[in-house]
């Protein structure tokens, strides 16, 4: 009897103590801490990139075509003699070249007095005609005279404004060459170098399998490291349809503007050109795509649980991709912390 009751006291310490071991409730699902972000519609382009240097529209260095005494005229707009960087109009003086014998040689004075004796005895002589006074040929001799003074004159003229050196459109000074003032220059040095890049153009070649894409008169993107913050806008002004057999690339020419001067001439930039374009539509960052046996997916959250969702995608940039179908305006796209969720995840939305 002993022995049974000792039996009976060992069970049912066993049993409490095995009951004891046993949790009293379930563990909740650990819940996995993400980002999120609203869907809204935006737009997207697609872009085929290039790089190449800008190039002034125009750009010319002048030459004196006379030697003379170099004079470096003042820039109206600062007060002080031109130099590198200043902006200059249409026919501005930059550099006059002194010569007195020359000038005096040219003697436009004489040729200008000889110009006005000549057109008063024409006049006199058509007055003489019209009464009889003198023949046809009388008259027109007179004619000639004044054709051949007004000739000297303008010649005269000429040869004097080729002491001047003058801006041959709106620019800046891209090249000035040092000279002593008042020192002889000898005929045909480059005196001023101008350039106009208001607006630029640029040429590239575009890879063969983007011909059926790139269209004259398409929008582009131009942008230059040093300035990240300023895109300027430019546009396909000429494409070649012949493929180079070497480099299978074809030839493409891009307008662009340049209005405040911000890109210089000789930058090698980057030139996005769009050649599609999606506007009112779902938008996605393209690092938040997953891919799995032919199929995108990405995830989006409702009430604190995580869903994959299959998607069909569309145009797509450098950052982004447009999503045809399997999302929607206002929902709530996984953009951090995705990598390890599967369908039906507890998460915890940060944001």
């Amino acid at each position: 009897m002993k022995i049974l009751k000792n039996y009976l006291i060992i069970v049912c310490a066993a049993a409490f103590t095995a009951c004891g071991t046993q949790p009293t409730t379930n563990q909740s699902e650990i819940e996995t801490p993400v980002s999120v972000v609203e869907l809204k519609p935006s737009a997207i382009s697609k872009l085929i990139n290039t790089t190449g240097s800008a190039q002034a529209t125009y750009g010319t260095d002048i030459s004196n075509e006379m030697s003379g005494l170099y004079q470096l005229m003042n820039n109206p707009r600062t007060g002080k003699p031109f130099k590198l960087g200043d902006q200059v109009t249409k026919g501005q003086i930059i550099i006059r070249l002194d010569d007195e014998e020359y000038v005096t040689g040219i003697a436009i004075a004489s040729k200008k007095l000889n110009l006005e004796i000549s057109e008063a005895e024409q006049t006199k002589q058509k007055q003489l005609y019209e009464k009889g006074g003198v023949t046809l040929s009388e008259m027109r001799n007179t004619e000639v005279s004044v054709m051949n003074a007004r000739n000297s004159v303008a010649t005269a003229e000429l040869n004097l404004e080729k002491m001047n050196i003058r801006a041959p459109f709106d620019g800046v000074i891209v090249n000035l060459p040092h000279h002593t003032v008042n020192a002889k220059v000898n005929q045909g040095q480059v005196m001023v170098g101008i350039m106009a890049y208001s607006k630029m153009f640029m040429e590239v070649n575009l890879p063969e399998s983007s011909i059926n894409y790139i269209k004259e008169n398409q929008p582009v993107y131009i942008t230059h490291y040093t300035l990240p913050q300023d895109t300027l806008k430019g546009i396909i002004s000429e494409i070649s349809p012949a493929i180079s057999t070497e480099t299978r690339t074809f030839k493409g020419k891009i307008t662009i503007d340049n209005p405040e001067l911000k890109l210089r001439p000789g930058m090698f930039v980057k030139a996005d050109i769009v050649v599609d374009r999606a506007e009112e539509t779902i938008i996605i960052p393209k690092e938040v795509v997953m891919s799995s046996r032919n199929r995108k997916y990405v995830f989006i959250v409702e009430r604190n649980t995580a869903y994959s969702r299959n998607i069909v995608t569309g145009l797509e940039d450098e950052d982004n991709i447009q999503v045809i179908e399997g999302l929607s305006e206002n929902e709530y796209l996984v953009t951090r912390g995705y990598e390890t969720l599967r369908d039906n995840s507890r998460v915890k939305v940060l944001n």
